[in-house]
């Protein structure tokens, strides 16, 4: 009999402990109360409605980076090695970490060294000058034939040449405007743009997977007034997050990877606007 008392007591003890803790660690957790709104170039504000928005333990900014930084790029130094080009011209693509040859920043980056060294800009530097003889442009004082007839008089005046050549870009650096249009079946952007696009959605694919799975803490989606609610939330840092999709308001795309942070037993407020979207040179 005593021993059935005791386990009782016992039994007793036990519930009412737990009934006390529960509520304490209950109370523990806090919420988060957020409201999206956007408003478009030409309208007014209004609600992001019917959107998912994910807790997360990590940024998503900070998770595509850690992607990105697991994912290698190509190298493009072994691209450039397995182009059909001078040599002169791989070791300046190498040497820019550039390979594409078109636009106004390549015609700047050229200089009258560059143009002599590389045989690819000399010609289409040639090519886009020819016929400018009369507005001052060198004229080569040699005849082909010379190369045999004469080989040291061609080497001298070919020398001669390239130095009246030098000395024209110096003076005027507008000669070479247009050189790219002479080179456009020899640029090979186009081939290492289609290289270097395989890797980006796979990035944004295995970081939208870690975002769901190993950093999610929540999931909600707003209603018709654009707000969302989480509750029961560990006290903590966290970020309130679109990942990778955009809303649709108007002519905006708002993304939103805000940091919000969560104390014990209080509701954390958040709004989110055009002034804390991600902005769209960040975008994963």
């Amino acid at each position: 009999m005593n021993a059935m008392k005791f386990t009782a007591c016992a039994l007793a003890f036990v519930i009412s402990a737990v009934c006390l803790i529960a509520p304490r660690a209950a109370a523990q957790n806090g919420s988060i109360e957020f409201v999206a709104r956007a408003t478009p170039s030409d309208g007014l504000e209004e609600p992001v409605r019917g959107f998912p928005f994910y807790l997360l333990s990590k940024s998503f900014g900070q998770i595509s980076k850690e992607v990105d930084t697991s994912y290698p790029p190509p190298a493009m130094d072994q691209f450039i090695d397995q182009l059909e080009a001078s040599k002169e011209l791989k070791s300046w693509m190498k040497k820019n970490h550039r390979v594409q040859l078109s636009g106004e920043e390549f015609i700047h980056k050229l200089t009258p060294a560059d143009i002599l060294d590389v045989p690819e800009f000399y010609s289409a530097y040639l090519q886009r000058n020819a016929g400018q003889e009369s507005l001052g442009f060198p004229k080569p004082k040699y005849k082909p034939s010379d190369k045999t007839k004469d080989p040291a008089k061609y080497a001298k005046l070919s020398d001669e040449y390239h130095q009246a050549i030098e000395h024209y870009v110096e003076e005027n650096p507008q000669s070479k405007d247009g050189m790219d249009l002479e080179l456009v079946d020899k640029d090979p952007y186009s081939k290492w743009q289609a290289i270097t696009s395989k890797r980006d959605p796979e990035i944004r694919r295995q970081a939208i997977q870690l975002a769901q799975s190993k950093y999610l803490v929540a999931r909600a989606e707003t209603n018709l007034q654009g707000q969302g609610f989480l509750s029961g939330v560990a006290p903590g840092a966290y970020w309130l997050s679109t990942l990778d999709v955009a809303a649709d308001i108007g002519d905006m795309r708002p993304r939103w990877d805000v940091s919000v942070t969560v104390r014990s037993g209080e509701t954390a407020y958040v709004v989110l606007s055009n002034v804390n979207a991600v902005p769209p040179h960040n975008s994963p």
